[in-house]
């Protein structure tokens, strides 16, 4: 594992995605959920003034998830992650069932959009660092036939993700193009996540 200064890291988060990207990178950390309503959350978010970028929105989540829990750990290190997805000027929440997952690809299907993944690090339930990244995604033109068993394989597992897919799965096949980093598709910006807690000491260097 890798070796971490006295404050113990937590990550505020329940994605697997997340958490299983952190423990392959060699991370010790603990995982405790925030208590944030994140649709309260976006929606104070959108009542201060003008329509907020995606990007915004990803990373001002991410730093809200963090800071919640920080304030209730002080003395720990905590990690807050956030994706949102845009199509166009939309932004899509996770399916909430098989019908919804289907309805989303049919909407992705032969389109590009884009995914922000942000990432925040809060101490004494303040945010020391966040950064948000962007990933451009291409959906291929895949028939109803494909999605049929594309749905039916990967099971409710999709309805986890944004987008109603996982790259490291079947959901590779749905693409025809990708720009952009691969952990940041998964919902971290992983390498700028580990350079920041070497900066700060965390990790060794």
């Amino acid at each position: 594992m890798a070796e971490l200064g006295p404050r113990p890291l937590i990550l505020a988060s329940g994605s697997r995605a997340r958490r299983r990207m952190m423990e392959d990178a060699g991370l010790a950390f603990d995982v405790v959920l925030p208590t944030i309503d994140e649709k309260a959350a976006s929606a104070a978010m959108h009542a201060q003034g003008a329509e907020p970028l995606p990007p915004a929105v990803a990373e001002y989540l991410a730093r809200a998830k963090a800071e919640d829990v920080s304030q209730r750990m002080p003395s720990a290190v905590v990690i807050g992650g956030d994706q949102v997805l845009n199509l166009g000027r939309q932004l899509l929440a996770k399916a909430a069932d098989q019908p919804a997952a289907r309805a989303t690809l049919t909407q992705l299907r032969g389109r590009t959009h884009e995914l922000h993944s942000a990432v925040a690090i809060a101490r004494g339930g303040e945010t020391i660092w966040s950064m948000v990244d962007t990933a451009r995604l291409t959906m291929r033109s895949f028939t109803d036939a494909f999605m049929e068993h594309y749905l039916a394989r990967e099971g409710d597992g999709i309805l986890e993700a944004v987008g109603a897919f996982r790259l490291e799965g079947l959901g590779a096949q749905l693409f025809e193009c990708i720009e952009g980093d691969y952990f940041t598709i998964l919902g971290l910006p992983l390498l700028p996540l580990l350079a920041q807690l070497r900066t700060r000491e965390l990790l060794m260097k």
